[in-house]
């Protein structure tokens, strides 16, 4: 500011910094609790007239309505469909009538019958439900407005943890990290278990999902990761629960090893399986991988490395949980951002104690996905403990505790620093499987899926010729892969004819099958698979002749069309490597 500067230049400055929607309302004045002058009464007025000099201190007051709201509105936020169902149910848990102790007539009730709140502790200690759900956590939150009877959007907004340093501090000392103050500095951080999960199980529509996806473990003894996609629906099992029921798993770009595994940053595949999801009515509901070891002892076994002496989730895999959850936030109504916490779930197959494979389910708390966000957390070289990160001029970390039994069964409170247990930081979820099976893909037959490497696993013309040739497209095309790997090849005009094929996988009528098979992409991608069908098959005779057998399986595979497992374009050339990224086949 200058000293010739109006006063209603300094008001507009403080409503813009404020975000004061009405700037008439703003007052100043030299003490904090009197004194206080509409600004707008003293306009035509220079600073240097008023007596306003470079570090004097004005205290400012305004209306709180004037003040913009960042919240969004409830009716503008498109949360899941389970959501919005059961925000209408009361969620009471209805009880019999005790023979024992319940004397009043049929149609009574008294404190031994009447209905429990679906987060009542005692249910679900004796149901052993570990953490309540989201939306039992919702009615918590507004027990006393529900007996009251009002709705539901009378709750309290809810706030995700924020550890990071506050921008822009209205106490007009220097940003972090010259100054900090109590006003912006993040608060001291209590680990506890989280007491609510916005999933409560995962549900794989058919076992053969799973044994598809450790089928390539089983064949080359190397690790996998997939994406799990599929829908939200609601889990009667847990008072106003929520389950993900997993429907396909799309394998994106990676290098396998038999201990671990490293994925490819995220490409136009992926991209790709993210949109015939949604075409499918589906979307991404969380990342499932293994972590498997043969035990050796040729019964099938496998090693037990995840149990209550070592670790069941590694710090590792929490951090990459945290950023994943970030990624997908969970919309919702109830807070004032508009998002709240994530459904996305965490699966790894592994041994149990008994040497059989199995699956368990995690999501992380959001305390662990706000320490992530703010750069307070690190994994460490022990897989069961996570390291606080130490403080550096541009990371502020507050302090964080746990709090623990001891040997003397007394609750105390340890510093955090330099690590604590993963345990504080993970939510359980349960898994299985339903109990009358009716997923959303039925073909009969099971296409390739995208990604592998090896001989037998790569996705090509010659494989979805072959697939074609074993059955009807009325069966064939309900499957997820064999809808991805069509869809890449870009023969099928996307707003026709690939439309008409996923609805074809969906709904099975014939009269979808033979609008598919008149239609001309449908046409012009069986003539690209015949022509490459018989160029291999040629390639392989003349192989056969001069070079054995081995010189027939690689004529023959380079001269048949086939994707880039690195950039998906089909090659149609009879090299080997690609011509568009120059990158070998195999």
């Amino acid at each position: 500011m200058n000293p010739t500067d109006d006063i209603t230049v300094l008001r507009n400055k403080i409503a813009a910094e404020l975000k004061i929607t009405d700037p008439s309302t703003i007052t100043v004045s030299d003490q904090p609790s009197a004194g206080a002058t509409p600004m707008d009464s003293l306009s035509g007025k220079s600073l240097a007239e008023l007596g306003v000099k470079h570090g004097d201190l004005l205290y400012i007051g305004f209306a709180a309505a004037a003040v913009e709201q960042p919240a969004k509105s409830s009716s503008t936020v498109i949360q899941d469909a389970v959501d919005d169902y059961l925000d209408t149910q009361n969620g009471l848990i209805k009880r019999d009538k005790d023979a024992k102790f319940c004397k009043h007539a049929a149609n009574g009730m008294c404190d031994y019958c009447m209905p429990l709140e679906p987060y009542d502790p005692a249910y679900l200690e004796e149901h052993k439900i570990k953490s309540m759900s989201f939306h039992a956590y919702l009615r918590k939150l507004g027990a006393h407005e529900k007996k009251q009877g009002t709705n539901y959007t009378t709750l309290p907004s809810l706030e995700e943890p924020s550890y990071k340093v506050k921008p822009n501090c209205s106490s007009g000392h220097p940003p972090w990290p010259a100054s900090i103050c109590t006003k912006c500095q993040p608060s001291a951080i209590t680990l506890q278990r989280q007491t609510f999960r916005l999933v409560d199980h995962v549900e794989f529509s058919t076992a053969g999902i799973i044994d598809n996806f450790i089928g390539y473990w089983r064949s080359t003894g190397l690790q996998r990761f997939g994406y799990m996609y599929g829908r939200y629906e609601p889990y009667p099992e847990v008072p106003l629960g929520i389950k993900a029921v997993v429907e396909a798993i799309y394998e994106p770009p990676q290098e396998g090893d038999s201990e671990g595994l490293k994925l490819d940053s995220p490409i136009e595949g992926e991209k790709r399986a993210d949109e015939m999801a949604a075409a499918c009515g589906l979307q991404r509901v969380g990342m499932i991988y293994t972590d498997l070891t043969d035990d050796g002892s040729g019964k099938g076994t496998v090693l037990c490395k995840r149990h209550i002496d070592s670790y069941f989730f590694s710090s590792q895999e929490c951090h990459f949980a945290a950023v994943m959850q970030q990624k997908y936030p969970n919309a919702t109504k109830y807070s004032s951002t508009g998002t709240f916490g994530s459904k996305f779930v965490t699966c790894v197959i592994g041994g149990n104690e008994e040497g059989n494979i199995d699956v368990s389910s995690y999501q992380v708390s959001n305390t662990c996905v706000g320490m992530v966000d703010a750069d307070i957390v690190e994994p460490s070289v022990e897989p069961g403990i996570m390291r606080v990160k130490e403080p550096s001029a541009e990371r502020y970390i507050p302090d964080v505790f746990f709090k623990y039994k001891n040997e003397y069964n007394v609750t105390v409170q340890k510093s955090a620093k330099p690590s604590f247990p993963v345990e504080y930081l993970l939510v359980n979820v349960t898994h299985g499987f339903p109990l009358k099976s009716s997923p959303l893909f039925t073909s009969s037959k099971e296409f390739l899926i995208e990604n592998r490497v090896g001989g037998g696993f790569i996705q090509d013309a010659g494989a979805l010729y072959r697939y074609l040739q074993s059955g009807k497209i009325v069966d064939l095309a309900s499957d997820f892969h064999f809808l991805l790997f069509t869809r890449s090849m870009s023969i099928l005009n996307d707003n026709e004819e690939m439309t008409l094929l996923v609805r074809l996988a969906m709904l099975h009528k014939e009269e979808d099958a033979a609008a598919l098979e008149q239609s001309p992409g449908w046409q012009t991608l069986l003539t690209v698979l015949k022509e490459s069908a018989g160029s291999s098959s040629s390639s392989g005779g003349q192989g056969s002749s001069t070079g054995g057998a081995g010189g027939s399986r690689s004529a023959s595979a380079a001269a048949a069309p086939w994707t880039c497992r690195h950039c998906t374009f089909l090659n149609t050339h009879g090299d080997e490597n690609c011509e568009m990224c120059g990158l070998p086949m195999g």
